[in-house]
């Protein structure tokens, strides 16, 4: 599930895009392969559904726009009870669109930027605009894929191989998210 990516003038906020989408790409795929079993299923002990996890990961990109780029269409939140895997992956989509046009604005540089502070959570002091907020937003994301694997592992449904594999082979899902040479390459409009 490619999503349209902006132009972003400078460097950082193009690899900063291709992070982010690769990020999601990781996502999708954790979805798209995952058994509809495992969806809802209730692990012991006071654990969140995979459902909830994902429903979670776009609910607090949907924050984050909302709170930092209030300017962009902010996400409709995901309801964790009743989202299905399909609108999971859409809404995943959605948001990380928008949180893709949100770094591009906060690390184009220049004079005028249009998101100039990052908020990750309402409660939270804002912090200049840089790559530390895309390092947080891929932590907390890294962090809630760990989760869902391991989740759907010990409720007897582990993901395939090839796609626990796969996730790590990022120049492939780079490609796949239409940036042309991979972690470290600039494309031609460099």
């Amino acid at each position: 599930m490619a999503t349209r990516q902006p132009k972003v003038p400078t460097a950082l906020s193009r690899s900063a895009v291709e992070i982010f989408a690769a990020n999601d790409h990781m996502n999708q795929l954790l979805i798209e392969h995952l058994d509809p079993s495992a969806w809802r299923a209730k692990a012991p002990g006071n654990v969140r559904s995979i459902a909830a996890i994902f429903t979670h990961m776009h609910n607090v990109r949907a924050k984050w726009v909302r709170l930092t780029a209030p300017h962009l269409k902010v996400p409709t939140q995901l309801n964790r009870t009743h989202c299905t895997p399909q609108q999971a992956r859409a809404g995943l989509a959605e948001s990380a669109a928008r949180c893709v046009e949100m770094l591009a604005e906060a690390l184009a540089g220049g004079a005028n930027p249009r998101v100039e502070s990052f908020r990750p959570d309402g409660w939270a002091e804002p912090w200049p605009a840089g790559v530390e907020m895309l390092c947080y937003m891929l932590s907390h994301e890294a962090h809630h894929r760990g989760q869902v694997c391991m989740l759907a592992h010990q409720l007897g449904f582990p993901l395939p191989d090839k796609v626990m594999s796969g996730i790590w082979n990022w120049k492939k899902i780079w490609k796949e998210c239409g940036s042309s040479g991979g972690p470290g390459f600039q494309g031609s409009d460099s």
